[in-house]
């Protein structure tokens, strides 16, 4: 038939599908290809397809998204509180409503907390610790809106990039890099470039998704959650720009990359990550296979995995009420938390010296890799735990162009930001506890901040 391609399954027998069938596999992945991975010039900067949207809903409804989060917060707190209180049967015999309205008693602390700020900030009410621009309202009316918007988009696209056999295509024809360098399947490239391109926590969720369906081990969706999702390219212009430093841009984006492959083919290899457990997720009935079997090329094995993968994609009414849950679970349940934990960390920063007294030992540090200022610096190696942005506030007036170059770019490769990409993976189903983000924080500080010192030494 003219419409039909033969492919050779792996036990040599003949199996046929469509163009239909090809074409399934091929358009989605497309459009999903430009949404999440491809950069796309946008004003003076690049972005992914996703970013223009958030970008565009921002511009024309960003206003409305503060007022919008607080009302989603305190909701969040209430049902749960009354879940937990009444267990009502139709939460209880619910699955999703059970994980999402009676979670453990951390989570409902966060929850309550995080209503508590949210409305204190909001109604600008209570001490300014909480209520100011540089705690509570950082994170209500720059970053929640951010991610809010984020993760609207990705929760609907996700399919796109996920479900119709781009990720099997793309992971076949590289696994033979991916595995013996970072240990994990050729699919998760599509995971770092989402997120080095679009949003780190777009990438943590496209790997938990990856991780329940039974497409990663435990060991492997860990080692991709905390060495693959980086922050965005589009934020990398931005803090270049805030730290003055656009003109080498192309250098500073280097040496992120080049640092953060480094501590990805160190991190699987040593603890916490080493000791990780390669079992799946329990609800989990997929495998992953990339092998290619006998008979046909690489390409081939590719376009049959991708196409095979497209053939199990379901009906759009059921993506979309996957990109209801998925939006409902992210609003729910995790931002609260980052608005408890978030303004949390910012206080600690602002208001006390425990960041300063946690920088000791890396002023040492860099003063043996002879960075400029290296007293005034060695708080924001600390601080980037909490906050991805903080770093660069604490430096951007620093004389040294130097210091301000090593700072921003440390500050992409540590990854692990309690507000952001470490809120994502704890609320995640991949089993990474607080102490592990925090060893796994100071791992990738040690491991990078040394390559970034030699780069920017070759560029000053």
């Amino acid at each position: 038939m003219e419409n039909e391609k033969v492919i050779n399954n792996s036990n040599n027998t003949s199996a046929l599908y469509s163009t239909s069938l090809f074409l399934k596999f091929l358009i989605p992945s497309i459009i999903g290809l430009f949404l999440f991975v491809i950069p796309l010039p946008y004003g003076d900067n690049f972005t992914i397809g996703v970013g223009v949207m958030a970008d565009w809903f921002r511009g024309n409804w960003g206003e409305m998204l503060p007022g919008f989060m607080t009302i989603v917060v305190a909701v969040s707190a209430v049902l749960t509180v009354v879940a937990l209180a009444l267990k009502p049967a139709f939460i209880t015999g619910n699955e999703f409503w059970r994980k999402l309205l009676m979670p453990s008693a951390f989570w409902t602390i966060s929850r309550i907390l995080g209503a508590i700020f949210i409305l204190m900030t909001y109604l600008e009410i209570g001490p300014a610790a909480i209520t100011s621009r540089a705690t509570g309202g950082t994170i209500l009316f720059d970053l929640m809106p951010t991610l809010a918007t984020w993760f609207f988009f990705s929760g609907f696209l996700l399919p796109l990039l996920m479900d119709f056999g781009s990720m099997d295509y793309f992971g076949t024809l590289i696994r033979k890099f991916m595995r013996p360098l970072f240990l994990v399947p050729g699919r998760s490239a599509i995971d770092a470039v989402a997120s080095w391109i679009g949003s780190g926590p777009v990438g943590v969720v496209i790997t938990n998704k990856q991780y329940q369906a039974g497409y990663y081990t435990t060991k492997e969706a860990s080692i991709i959650a905390v060495c693959f999702s980086l922050v965005s390219l589009p934020f990398a212009v931005v803090v270049a720009g805030f730290l003055k430093i656009s003109h080498v841009f192309l250098q500073f984006y280097g040496a992120i990359s080049i640092a953060s492959l480094a501590a990805a083919l160190i991190l699987p290899r040593i603890y916490p990550l080493r000791s990780k457990k390669s079992d799946y997720h329990p609800t989990s009935t997929s495998r992953i296979q990339e092998e290619v079997p006998e008979g046909r090329t690489l390409h081939q094995y590719a376009v049959e995995r991708g196409v095979m993968r497209a053939k199990e994609a379901r009906a759009p009414h059921y993506l979309a009420a996957d990109g209801i849950r998925t939006v409902v679970d992210v609003y729910v349940g995790l931002m609260p938390l980052v608005m408890a934990w978030g303004t949390i960390a910012l206080i600690v920063t602002e208001y006390t010296p425990i960041f300063t007294w946690a920088s000791y030992p890396f002023i040492l540090i860099l003063q043996a890799l002879n960075v400029p200022g290296a007293v005034e610096a060695a708080p924001a190696l600390v601080v980037g735990f909490a906050d991805m942005f903080l770093p660069s506030i604490l430096v951007a007036n620093l004389e040294f162009e130097m210091t301000r170059f090593i700072i921003g770019a440390v500050s992409f490769t540590q990854l692990i930001y309690m507000t952001e990409t470490g809120a994502v993976i704890l609320r995640s189903d991949i089993p990474i506890s607080f102490r592990e983000l925090a060893i796994i924080f100071l791992e990738r500080t040690l491991i990078t901040l040394p390559i970034v010192v030699l780069i920017a030494n070759l560029v000053y």
